[in-house]
Parts: C-alpha cells; structure tokens; sequence
C-alpha cells in the first residue's frame, strides 16, 4: 500500500515521504479499513513538527481521524462488517499507523458505522473535533435551556459545538475573531456571536445571555480567555477547557470561583472513559441519521500533495476540516 509517513519530526516538506509499505493484517479484534478520506488536525502536524516531543516510534504513519471502508476483520470480529461504510477516531494515538495510508488496521471499537446519507468527507470530519464537543457540552448533565458560550466558534470542535447545544436545546453564543469567522458561526446555529477582541465583549457576552451570565463555556484557550471567563461565568457555571497554548499554566481565580460554585473541566479527546464515548458515538450517529449536523470542510487535498495539505493547516487561516483524498477505490 501507498503511505505518508516521517521517521523524524520537523518541516512538512524535509520529514514528510509517500512510499510503498507493506499491507498491515488486522489482528484479534482489529478491522481492516481501506480509506477514503484522512483528516489533517492541527494535533497532527504539531506531532510531526515535534511540539509535541521526540516520535514514539521509529516511523510514524500520522493522522487520528478519517473514514472509509471494511475490507477485512480479525479474529473475533464479526464477519459481517466487510463492506461497512466507517469513520474512525485515535487510528495514531499511541500507535505508529494512522489514517494517512491506503489501509489501516485498528480496533473494532475505534471503527464506527456510517450512516447512509453521510459521506466520507463527512465522517472525516467527526473524530478528535466532534468528540470533544461532545464531551465538553454533555459531561456535566443536560443543557436544554442553558446558555452556552463557545469560544473559538469558527473552529471544527466550535462548529460542532454551537450545533450540538442548539441540538440539546441550549442558547448559543459564540467569539470569533473576524467577519467571515462570524458568518461561519451563525451559518452553524449560534443565536449570538461576540467579536473576543471587543473592548467590550464581556459585555455584549452578558447582554446575550440576558444579563444571568453563561452557564457553560467550552473552551478553547482557557488561560488567554481567563480574563473574560470571570466576567461573563454564571454562578455554578462550568467551564469545559480543551486547549490553553496562549497560557499553558493560568492563574486560576480559586476562591472567587469556589464562593461562585463554579467548576473547571479539562478535556482530551485521546483519553476519554469508555461509557462516554460509546454515548459520544451513539448520539453523533444518531444526528448523522438525522442530517442535523454540517461538517466543514476548508480544503481537500490529494494524497500527494500531503505537504501542502500539512502546511496548509498550519497556515491557522482555514474555517474547517484539511482533507487528503486517499484511495478513491474505498467508495466503490
């Protein structure tokens, strides 16, 4: 089969190789996947940057999410799933062979069925990014009637999480950065979007939440938003953080937030318990049967061109999923 793969972390265009490997066999347990469709996230190219520390293993195959078909099981796998139509989530995580080959092979679990009606495009697009959302939104209880702020609201995991509140019944306001970034929020559902570089966005925070505050945050730079989170978090809030990078270790407000009752909530994608992703994943697929997700896609790239596709998430000015276009054969 045709891989990408580095056997060293640095530039895209130096450690970055497409060769042929050999074909991997599912093991007990595992599902081979043919892909169609690999996912680029910014966690990816950061791992083959080396922000994220030296490669775990001596050639590395990147990318956690895509989707696209099963050709063949392992051993104890139902043999009824050859042929089924799957997107996939931690295909790299603390594992050399991702996403960005013909085929891999991964646990069964780690292979959820697609819907008809869903592309792969679409369920590349699921994963790390609709996962968290996921998490950040529902791990703390119901939030029908809420008022939930997302900030980054033009992002993949804030695309999905200003449609996943609205979904559950939540009010939704959402910070961007800029014009189209605020088109792009609105276009996913948010009732309310907030410019984060306003004098006075707290404010305009607060008056969109009816002056009560917000009763949840999901958060994607916790530290840099600290400032914004005191002024706008309502009592008993919580706030759901999956990245800080602007401020990696914030000084957090302990006693205003304890007299308050408010709570902070880290998420990981990667590390989630088992019963809330299989809930993750049933309610994903559940809206997917449904139609009532848009999955945004920035750019699709093919195999070849998988610099470009690594550079182009490193850019930070895409709205939406980088795509690779791998074996067009998986949709046949």
């Amino acid at each position: 089969m045709k891989a990408a793969f580095y056997e060293a972390t640095g530039a895209a265009d130096v450690v970055l190789r497409i060769a042929d490997v050999p074909d991997p066999d599912p093991g007990a347990g595992e599902v081979l996947v043919r892909i169609a469709v690999s996912a680029v996230h910014p966690t990816d190219v950061k791992a083959r940057s080396g922000a994220r520390g030296a490669p775990a293993f001596p050639r590395i195959i990147p990318h956690s999410d895509g989707a696209g078909r099963i050709v063949a099981v392992g051993a104890g796998v139902d043999s009824g799933r050859v042929g089924q139509r799957v997107w996939l989530w931690n295909a790299a995580w603390k594992r050399a062979n991702g996403t960005a080959a013909e085929l891999v092979a991964l646990p069964s679990a780690q292979a959820v069925a697609l819907p008809e009606g869903a592309s792969f495009a679409d369920g590349a697009c699921l994963g790390i990014p609709a996962i968290t959302a996921h998490r950040c939104l529902f791990a703390d209880g119901v939030i029908d009637g809420q008022v939930v702020l997302v900030t980054g609201g033009a992002g993949t995991v804030g695309s999905y999480a200003i449609q996943m509140a609205g979904l559950a019944g939540a009010r939704v306001v959402a910070t961007v950065s800029g014009p189209e970034k605020a088109d792009h929020a609105r276009a996913m559902g948010a009732h309310a979007v907030v410019n984060y570089r306003d004098a006075d966005a707290a404010g305009q925070i607060l008056s969109a939440s009816g002056g009560k505050g917000v009763d949840r945050i999901v958060e994607v730079e916790f530290g840099g938003n600290l400032s914004i989170t005191t002024q706008v978090l309502a009592p008993n809030g919580m706030v759901a953080a999956y990245g800080s990078v602007a401020v990696p270790e914030p000084v957090l407000p302990f006693y205003a937030m304890m007299f308050a009752g408010q709570s902070v909530r880290t998420v990981l994608a990667y590390t989630l318990p088992d019963a809330a992703r299989e809930t993750a994943n049933a309610e994903i697929t559940s809206w997917l049967e449904q139609r009532a997700l848009k999955h945004p896609v920035a750019a699709t790239y093919p195999f070849e061109q998988m610099v470009e596709a690594h550079r182009d998430v490193e850019s930070g000015k895409r709205i939406g999923v980088t795509h690779l276009r791998i074996a067009p054969d998986a949709e046949v």
